[in-house]
């Protein structure tokens, strides 16, 4: 079945990928920042599923000289790049320190630029291969950095289709919505007033995603309320479609002089 690179492993969407693509058999190469956590994923992975897995530590907003070097290694090539590592901020941008909405953009979108070029010339000349962009639903609401870095995701995944066509290599973004993960208890976000049947489920998303991926999409959005979301907004009236970026947890909190 080949192998995977997968970063941002450890919990949430990035764990449920990896678990379910030991299940198919495929090998694992797991790259976080944590290195004891990530240790213990891949023993997890080895003796659930009986595969290979290699561990990179790395923290993608400053180092991805590593990942790059291991989706470059002819002699153990990667079949399929999961570019899932992720982070958000609770305040909005104009609140936030400049650097930490730079260390955000630089995981977000350089890191994915970066391993996306890494991995796809190999792919090519080996005639098959993958890249999964984990981009949200949230690109297409208009909410800072997070919101920006996700469609640049999205819309970098579908403008590689045309220079692809032939090869036998694909590139899909992913749009979740709302996932039940640890992602906004980090991000120290109360999301406890968003209805029970907006949160998707990770392993049932991450099932929607591969299947979509067998049958070549370049854009796959789980779960049928964002399917109508992704369909809907960029129709709606641009003034409308802010205000609903303005309803979310952080866009509620306005920017405050600092004195």
């Amino acid at each position: 079945m080949g192998t995977a690179l997968i970063t941002g492993p450890t919990a949430g969407i990035g764990l449920a990928f990896a678990r379910a693509l030991a299940a198919r058999g495929h090998d694992l190469v797991l790259v976080a920042r944590d290195a004891s956590r990530l240790d213990a994923v891949a023993a997890e992975l080895r003796g659930a599923y009986g595969v290979g897995v290699e561990v990179v530590p790395a923290d993608l907003s400053s180092e991805t000289e590593p990942v790059e070097k291991r989706l470059r290694d002819t002699s153990a090539p990667v079949d399929l790049l999961v570019n899932n590592a992720g982070f958000a901020l609770r305040k909005p941008f104009l609140v936030n320190d400049v650097a930490d909405e730079e260390q955000m953009l630089d995981v977000l979108v350089r890191a994915v630029l970066r391993l996306t070029h890494a991995a796809l010339p190999g792919m090519i000349e080996r005639g098959h291969g993958a890249v999964v962009n984990v981009s949200s639903v949230a690109g297409w609401v208009p909410r800072g950095t997070y919101s920006a870095a996700k469609a640049w995701a999205t819309s970098f995944s579908e403008g590689l289709a045309p220079q692809l066509a032939g090869t036998g290599v694909r590139v899909m973004a992913l749009a979740p919505g709302y996932t039940r993960t640890e992602f906004h208890d980090r991000a120290e976000m109360d999301m406890s007033s968003l209805p029970s049947w907006l949160w998707l489920d990770a392993d049932a998303l991450v099932k929607t995603a591969l299947r979509d991926l067998d049958r070549g999409k370049d854009v796959s959005v789980p779960g049928t309320a964002y399917k109508v979301a992704a369909a809907a907004l960029p129709l709606l009236p641009r003034r409308l479609v802010r205000s609903v970026g303005q309803r979310h947890p952080a866009g509620r909190q306005g920017y405050r002089r600092r004195r």
